[in-house]
């Protein structure tokens, strides 16, 4: 039997529906609309990098113009849906879902003790005691930061952690503690059971039950996939179990097997949801409009996917050496409409409420038009005064 083929402008539409590109930007932004985007994506990755305005508020804000940190602070800090927990990587997440963190806590905690990493942190102490330590000091005395803990030894930055800090990051890791609230931008940890108290005890699932909740909400926020990209997508479970999971559902009708042209027109095997089709019929087109993304959206996330679907060629570079970089330190990619056409490297000069672009490149093909130009320059003005700034300098 032929197999139905999504073409790579249906993909494309697919994705940016799914991740919530499609979605008037302009509409209200209130706690209840963050919540609802967050939801939808899944989650939102967190990152400490601020030499713009930190990933988690780029990516909200290219999908809600009106979003602005202390939404995202009051979900975290005082309604407690969203919670700090991992996924590939730091992130907020709903936390109607903790219980599906329960395996996560177990195996990360069974990881890091057997990892170089334990043995790097805790060179020279007693990993375990020190631990301990951490945790009866949290248990005494309430909620705790990183600087609340002293130590002797003067160990440098994150590769150089002093043991209390790598003992507070096992155990949020391993779901022995909680971040209930960050001080600037620095963790304060305390117990999981004061943070979450009703979600603390609920039971964990069975790791059938586990892995079609991994599968099933990640497919609900990829529309189109392949088992390698639902494993990925929470970091929850491993290849293999997306893939048995799969054939169960392509039994069941809930997903059913496709052609996924690229965007240099070759095709691959994936899977889709069943409805795919009437999904992409439902989609509204793009936002007129442009819009600068986190280096770390969703439709980012996964590099070689981004190069596939749209290709957009993306190198995170901020940990490449100057000199080698190709591009820049923190370089946002340009979505037109629901096209990839550039990018460029800004910087946010507080003392001097400047937003600084100090590279911009065009996409192979793609002409720097009188009106593409301008659209860059609304966008440019949207995310000055997202950031405070009150004037632009580009290059």
């Amino acid at each position: 039997m032929k197999l139905p083929i999504v073409a790579a402008s249906a993909a494309q539409r697919l994705f940016l529906g799914a991740q919530g590109l499609l979605d008037d930007p302009t509409r209200r932004a209130t706690t209840a609309s963050l919540q609802a985007l967050i939801d939808r994506l899944g989650f939102v990755q967190v990152d400490t990098i601020n030499v713009v305005a930190r990933a988690h508020d780029l990516t909200l804000f290219s999908r809600l113009d009106g979003y602005r940190p202390p939404h995202l602070k009051k979900l975290l800090e005082e309604k407690r849906s969203l919670f700090e927990g991992f996924t590939h990587d730091a992130s907020a997440i709903p936390t109607i879902w903790f219980a599906h963190w329960k395996p996560r806590f177990t195996r990360d905690r069974e990881r890091i003790h057997t990892h170089a990493w334990w043995q790097h942190h805790f060179r020279g102490t007693d990993g375990a005691k020190v631990v301990k330590d951490v945790k009866a000091r949290i248990t005494k005395e309430g909620p705790l930061k990183s600087s609340d803990f002293e130590h002797p030894e003067k160990r440098g930055p994150w590769w150089g952690w002093k043991p209390q800090k790598a003992a507070l990051d096992f155990l949020w890791r391993s779901g022995e503690l909680m971040i209930p609230r960050r001080e600037g931008f620095q963790k304060v940890y305390d117990l999981t059971e004061r943070v979450l108290p009703e979600h603390h005890g609920l039971p964990c699932p069975d790791p059938g039950g586990h892995r079609d909740w991994a599968c099933a909400s990640a497919a609900e926020r990829l529309w189109v996939f392949t088992p390698k990209e639902l494993a990925d997508f929470f970091d929850a479970i491993e290849a293999p179990e997306a893939r048995a999971w799969c054939a169960a559902a392509e039994k069941e009708g809930r997903i059913v097997p496709v052609q996924v042209e690229d965007a240099d027109g070759e095709t691959r095997s994936a899977f889709a949801l069943a409805d795919w089709e009437a999904r992409l019929a439902r989609l509204p087109e793009p936002p007129e409009r442009t819009r600068l993304l986190c280096p770390f959206d969703p439709i980012l996330r996964d590099r070689a996917r981004a190069l596939r679907r749209f290709g957009f060629d993306y190198r995170f570079e901020a940990f490449v050496p100057e000199p080698k970089r190709q591009y820049g330190y923190f370089v946002l990619p340009i979505l037109e409409g629901g096209r990839l056409v550039g990018r460029l490297d800004p910087k946010l000069h507080r003392d001097r409420d400047l937003l600084e672009i100090r590279g911009l490149w065009w996409e192979p093909g793609i002409k720097a038009t009188r009106t593409r130009k301008r659209g860059l320059d609304e966008a440019l003005g949207r995310l000055a005064a997202f950031l405070g700034a009150d004037a632009i300098q580009l290059p």
